[in-house]
């Protein structure tokens, strides 16, 4: 991807992850001009980050985002010592993706980053819903989300399914946590980072509840779903981790069924990284009792997932 940050006409940075069907067209720069490949031993925080993201698979252009993220911040510094202009830009910013494409994962690895480089003074996550948000009386709804920027500042407010905030129509609460948060975000924007989630079409509706939410999120980040190849890594690396190992047949017969559930469910209700977490626990449960029945206990047997040891539920 030629340009993993795209500025919009509204001001909005949209940026796109996994692209999977886009040609790249690659150009040599001069010698002058390419950019440095290693990053100076002195910037740690970096680097720990960079461990840390090497563990996720796919999500190249988030890495790259996050890289930049660092580099604007810490040239601002650099431009404040040389005695020039550097400007505070909020980092609110809104993740729009299907379940189980981690978007909560990238949330708290960005808090530690942010901590790290005194962006944030501690980097925690507080993670909210709607429940956590909305009351039950007028003025409750309003207390409650105060309350919960209170406890973020210093780090995140990540809000899940942000866009079920706005469905209740004019007499729900919602409205008036919206309001709230549009008002801290502008109030106290460099104490803490809000990051909104939820379906993207969901989120671009909800956006247009409340004139102010548009502007404020300048960094809008898709996270599209995995592909077969990118599922079937997430799960040999957990099994790995675990010391276990996938048969021939039992391999097989795993990527058999992702081919079918992405072909016959809706992206909406697939769960993707969730999705195949919970098949690799299911397996490794279903390996247990079938060594236990056996009674055998060989170090091969011991790591190894046989393909009647992948349990798929029928409602899959």
């Amino acid at each position: 991807m030629d340009q993993p940050i795209r500025l919009k006409n509204n001001g909005q940075i949209s940026i796109v992850l996994n692209s999977q069907k886009r040609k790249t067209y690659t150009k040599e720069l001069p010698k002058s001009q390419a950019a440095p490949k290693a990053i100076p031993p002195e910037h740690t925080a970096l680097k720990e980050i960079e461990e840390e993201l090497g563990a996720l698979v796919g999500m190249e252009e988030m890495k790259k985002m996050i890289k930049e993220i660092y580099a604007w911040i810490y040239v601002n510094k650099k431009r404040e010592e040389a005695g020039l202009k550097a400007g505070k830009q909020a980092l609110h910013m809104m993740f729009k993706g299907n379940p189980g494409t981690g978007k909560t994962t990238v949330a708290r690895l960005i808090g530690k980053l942010f901590q790290k480089m005194n962006v944030l003074s501690k980097g925690h996550l507080i993670e909210a819903e709607r429940a956590d948000l909305v009351g039950e009386y007028i003025g409750h709804t309003a207390q409650k989300t105060r309350d919960l920027v209170k406890k973020a500042i210093g780090g995140i407010l990540f809000i899940d399914e942000a866009y079920s905030l706005g469905r209740g129509g004019e007499k729900d609460f919602g409205k008036e946590a919206i309001d709230t948060l549009v008002k801290h975000m502008e109030d106290r924007q460099h104490e803490f980072i809000l990051i909104l989630a939820g379906y993207s079409r969901e989120m671009n509706h909800f956006l247009t509840l409340n004139p102010g939410l548009h502007s404020r999120f300048p960094l809008v980040v898709d996270f599209p779903d995995y592909s077969i190849e990118q599922l079937m890594e997430i799960g040999e690396r957990m099994l790995k981790e675990r010391e276990y190992t996938l048969s021939h047949e039992s391999e097989k017969k795993l990527r058999e069924h992702l081919h079918f559930v992405k072909n016959n469910l809706s992206p909406n209700s697939f769960s993707n990284g969730r999705y195949i977490r919970n098949i690799i626990e299911k397996s490794i449960r279903a390996q247990a009792m079938r060594l236990l029945l056996q009674n055998s206990y060989d170090k091969h047997d011991l790591m190894t997932i046989r393909s009647n040891d992948l349990l798929f539920e029928e409602a899959d």
